[in-house]
């Protein structure tokens, strides 16, 4: 455990991506099973592997990895989330926690992931560090964050939701930097790991409705900032507009969205 780097976020992540933890499991978190499936199949997740997720949810992709095999652990900073996790991969260890300090010893894992985790974290290097810290020499570490946002359909989601936003501080990093492979893999290099590859992979979000659209597209963290500086209704209003160019003719919507993905190795 690192006690000299502590930057304290995930009581207000806990408490934005834990306050729809139900529509966020029934509808949104499966919308991303393609990746995991991309990640687990190219790095060969199966028996005898140890592996974490850290900022795990409600631990869809740790059941995906226990499923084939894998020793499963795993890191978040929703407690509801975590209660739906635990009850989904009872073998496992999952634990409520700051991505900068993490209860494992050196050394613990063969792989250890980040899906769309370490760009929340208050200091990323400083988490990255210590993802390099809890895995096993020659392990890997993964970085999955944003694709690029031009011709992304999923980037309008996104976009929808900023004039409902607080400002950002004066050089914050928008939602999508990292999607820059030059960024990506400068904060994987400043955070003592070796880039082996970076990847792109597509999920094609479905929504067979519009409510259950809205569902989950409202159960995101930013989605409930933007809520609590604006209104549920205002939140709602600014998707149902963006998810419009997407409807389909039976009513569902049908929206791509990129992923890049780095595998590093500790």
């Amino acid at each position: 455990m690192n006690n000299s780097v502590k930057p304290r976020t995930a009581l207000a992540n806990g408490r934005l991506w834990g306050a729809r933890h139900r529509d966020w499991v029934e509808v949104q978190e499966p919308q991303f099973t393609r990746a995991y499936e991309v990640v687990f199949e190219q790095l060969g997740v199966g028996p005898g592997m140890r592996y974490a997720d850290l900022g795990c949810g409600a631990g869809l992709a740790a059941l995906m990895a226990a499923r084939r095999g894998a020793t499963v652990c795993g890191l978040d900073a929703a407690e509801h989330l975590l209660e739906i996790a635990r009850a989904r991969v009872p073998s496992a260890d999952f634990r409520q926690g700051e991505l900068e300090d993490l209860p494992f010893e050196n050394g613990t894992f063969d792989l250890v992931t980040g899906f769309n985790a370490f760009q929340y974290a208050g200091d990323p290097v400083a988490a990255l560090a210590e993802a390099r810290r809890v895995t096993r020499p020659a392990g890997r570490v993964v970085v999955m964050t944003w694709g690029p946002a031009d011709g992304m359909e999923a980037a309008s989601l996104v976009a929808a939701l900023k004039p409902l936003l607080p400002p950002p501080p004066p050089g914050a990093p928008g939602p999508f930097a990292l999607a820059d492979k030059v960024a990506l893999t400068a904060l994987a290099e400043s955070a003592g790991l070796r880039h082996l590859a970076i990847e792109d992979v597509e999920c094609t979000w479905r929504y067979p409705d519009l409510a259950t659209g809205l569902r989950g597209l409202a159960s995101a963290g930013v989605a409930v900032r933007a809520a609590e500086n604006s209104s549920d209704a205002e939140v709602d209003r600014v998707h149902e507009a963006a998810l419009r160019p997407f409807a389909q003719g039976d009513g569902s919507y049908v929206i791509r969205a990129m992923f890049r993905w780095l595998v590093a190795q500790a």
